[in-house]
């Protein structure tokens, strides 16, 4: 189960303000936690308007990459701030995201060919996020198709179901973890990710929403996923999931993960 930390998104307050500020030192701070936690990748998501976003994206690069060795996600919608920023690079970025907008394919998977990134595929068009998994595959089905037709290959593609908030659609859970069966069975060599918070949003007590939520998608087939990598709860779930799902030989990461005191957190 790979780690995308989340942290270093300029929609967060105080990060978007270290970005207004120039405070290299917040970012740093951010990336040599989430990396010592455990991180694959650090999401990188400037938030700004697009006409500073690139100048932005590369700052925010610099500072990371100064503390971090660990890849980057480069967080954005803007081909032209990632055609700027995927240069910034020490290591090949993964892309975040395409989807099934028009859009986004034309313009976007060309970076991710080029560049021969790994890339996060959302389960939307240019209309809305479909509310069954059907409709969900369908939308899959033409981004990876177009994603082949550019050149790239099935194993390079993180898939994300797109769990919405369960406050307002009850089976929000439920139609997630059937898009990742249905694309895992059809697709076996494409990946899966997604975001945790949306699922709680509304509800109190919302860690233990979105730990539930990780566990049922692990189930399902979840490989990744974009989170707090300082939740020690969280990444204590991860721990157990994988030893409970037989992904654990002989039980040494569940026994390695105790000896660090990672259930004492």
């Amino acid at each position: 189960m790979k780690i995308i930390g989340e942290k270093i998104n300029g929609t967060r307050k105080r990060v978007a303000q270290a970005i207004a500020e120039r405070d290299a030192e917040f970012i740093k701070d951010l990336a040599r936690k989430q990396a010592e936690a455990g991180s694959a990748w650090l999401d990188v998501n400037a938030g700004t308007h697009p006409d500073r976003e690139a100048d932005d994206l590369v700052w925010l690069i610099e500072a990371i990459q100064s503390v971090t060795e660990i890849p980057l996600s480069l967080d954005s919608a803007n081909p032209q701030a990632l055609n700027i920023a995927v240069k910034a690079v020490n290591k090949t970025p993964m892309i975040n995201s395409i989807s099934g907008e028009p859009e986004r394919l034309e313009q976007i998977l060309p970076i991710v060919a080029e560049n021969d990134c790994e890339v996060i595929a959302l389960a939307m068009d240019e209309k809305k996020i479909p509310e069954t998994f059907d409709k969900r595959m369908e939308v899959i089905e033409k981004v990876l198709v177009a994603a082949r037709a550019a050149g790239v290959a099935d194993d390079k593609v993180y898939v994300d179901p797109l769990a919405m908030t369960i406050a307002t659609m009850n089976q929000s859970a439920v139609i997630a973890c059937d898009t990742i069966r249905a694309v895992h069975a059809k697709y076996p060599n494409v990946h899966f990710t997604m975001g945790l918070s949306n699922i709680s949003f509304g509800l109190p007590a919302r860690k233990q929403v979105n730990r539930g939520l990780l566990i049922l998608a692990m189930q399902a087939g979840l490989d990744s996923a974009i989170l707090d990598p300082l939740d020690y709860e969280l990444q204590a779930a991860i721990v157990t999931a994988d030893l409970l799902l037989g992904k654990d030989r002989h039980c040494l990461n569940y026994l390695k993960a105790s000896r660090k005191g990672l259930f004492d957190q």
